[in-house]
């Protein structure tokens, strides 16, 4: 269900409003089952989840692949540049994503200018019927340019929501009102709370609109006035990641239902430590899937083997691995003095430190995952890890490194698969939904107080059933 008022193939050039949960996805697959242009509609978004979200709609809706074209903002960016590699200017070398930091600026910047050249506009024009821009908000101002100049050739629209707006801290993104609105004029704001409404908790859903309205005008919202479906669990300084475990283990109100915990961006080692400890939590990573490109980097294969590298890495994403226990074993079993027969871990080490191979290391990361009680809450960054060993040809150094790298670029297109109860960011966690969100500390997500409301706006909309809210203060935002 999406606002029946706004028909977004109506639009020849203007904004939405969405807030979140009003049925904003729904609104753009609605409007491709209505589509009867020959040429594709161009879908744009920011984050590889909301790729993920829009697929699942479309696909729920039956609507043709043929219809579409769907790709985040910056992947959509990549493939052009290397359509036309001479015409847009840029330095070969930042095509092949080696040095994400430092490549996705200039793949911004030069992506700007290619459309902004005016060189390509035939091809927009002959390739797409029109342009939706979902999760307009988290446009930095290259995409932003980049978006303007499109829109001169096909009709365009944009949708999106400024209080959602939680990418800021890489930069000044354009003002909502003077910049987006003035570029995009206004066609329409959603108004329905349909995700809890669907949930069967529309009571729930018209507070958190209203929540919405308080933030806007700069207040707090006070949790003491909320729904039964909102708990507010008091941070007092003692036993205060006590209490945010326990919050992690409830249960939704469906049978099944997820659940999304969310921390600060900067709190990895809290979401690793509450994943690592609390049964059933696993971590939402990253899309750099900076531990796996790291280890790559560091681990040399075909060689005697990185033993103590090796078990760094597996204890960072398994629980129980003894390191020094297991180091001090292997050197036992090798001398021929040990009493008791290895475990089938100790003897994956004793190979892998034998050969130092792919395979080896392989073994030994499942023979850890394998252990009794073992656990691993890491569980993206392990497998990427497994996948990329098993594609590495013998003989070959870099191949660890380049088959991380492919992986970690395939991610990127096809998104995350989010799992039953997920600890992360709001960042990471943004344009999901889940049956209950719990937040471990609304205070913390971000020092600057408008980021802060806004990461905490974002993270009490992700669930459509229940909100666990963990703060010192019943105030929040």
């Amino acid at each position: 269900m999406s606002d029946p008022e706004i028909d977004l193939l109506e639009i020849r050039r203007g904004s939405v409003t969405a807030p979140a949960g009003c049925g904003k996805t729904q609104l753009i697959a609605d409007s491709l089952v209505r589509k009867v242009e020959r040429k594709p509609i161009l879908i744009l978004t920011h984050t590889n989840a909301g790729v993920a979200a829009l697929r699942a709609r479309l696909a729920n809706a039956s609507v043709p692949p043929s219809s579409y074209s769907l790709a985040t903002l910056d992947g959509w960016a990549l493939k052009a540049l290397k359509a036309f590699p001479r015409r847009s200017a840029i330095d070969p070398v930042h095509l092949g994503l080696s040095n994400p930091r430092a490549d996705y600026p200039a793949i911004k910047r030069a992506a700007a200018a290619l459309v902004g050249g005016r060189h390509i506009d035939d091809i927009i024009d002959a390739s797409y019927s029109r342009i939706i821009v979902d999760e307009y908000q988290d446009c930095g101002p290259e995409q932003h340019h980049m978006v303007c100049d499109l829109a001169a050739v096909v009709p365009t629209v944009v949708l999106g929501d400024p209080m959602q707006e939680i990418f800021s801290w890489q930069g000044n993104h354009p003002h909502w009102q003077n910049d987006v609105c003035t570029a995009f004029l206004p066609a329409g704001e959603l108004t329905k709370p349909w995700r809890w409404i669907r949930a069967g908790a529309q009571g729930f859903g018209e507070w958190l609109l209203e929540a919405r309205r308080t933030f806007v005008a700069g207040n707090q919202v006070d949790l003491r006035d909320a729904p039964p479906e909102v708990d507010w669990i008091e941070l007092d300084g003692t036993e205060d990641e006590a209490r945010q475990r326990r919050a992690c283990l409830v249960r939704s109100p469906r049978a099944g239902g997820e659940v999304l915990i969310m921390a600060a961006g900067v709190q990895t080692e809290l979401q690793r430590r509450i994943a690592r400890q609390t049964p059933g939590v696993v971590t939402v990573e990253n899309v750099d899937l900076t531990d796996v490109i790291n280890f790559a980097r560091k681990i040399e294969l075909d060689q005697p083997g990185d033993l103590a590298t090796a078990l760094e890495f597996a204890s960072a994403v398994t629980t129980n691995v003894d390191r020094a226990g297991l180091v001090q074993r292997v050197g036992v079993l090798e001398l021929g003095t040990a009493r008791k027969d290895g475990t089938a871990a100790e003897l994956a080490a004793i190979d892998y430190n034998k050969t130092g191979s792919s395979d080896h290391l392989v073994a030994l990361l499942l023979a850890l995952e394998s252990n009794p009680g073992a656990r691993t809450f890491r569980p993206d960054i392990l497998r990427t890890c497994i996948n990329a060993l098993k594609s590495c040809a013998p003989g070959n150094p870099a191949a660890f490194l380049d088959a991380a790298l492919r992986i970690r670029e395939q991610s990127r297109i096809t998104g995350r698969r989010i799992p039953p109860r997920a600890v992360g960011s709001p960042l990471l966690l943004k344009g999901l939904e889940a049956d209950v969100a719990v937040i471990l500390n609304a205070a913390e997500f971000d020092r600057h107080p408008i980021r802060n409301m806004k990461n905490t706006y974002v993270a009490i909309t992700r669930g459509s059933r229940k909100l666990l809210v963990c703060s010192e203060s019943p105030l929040i935002g």
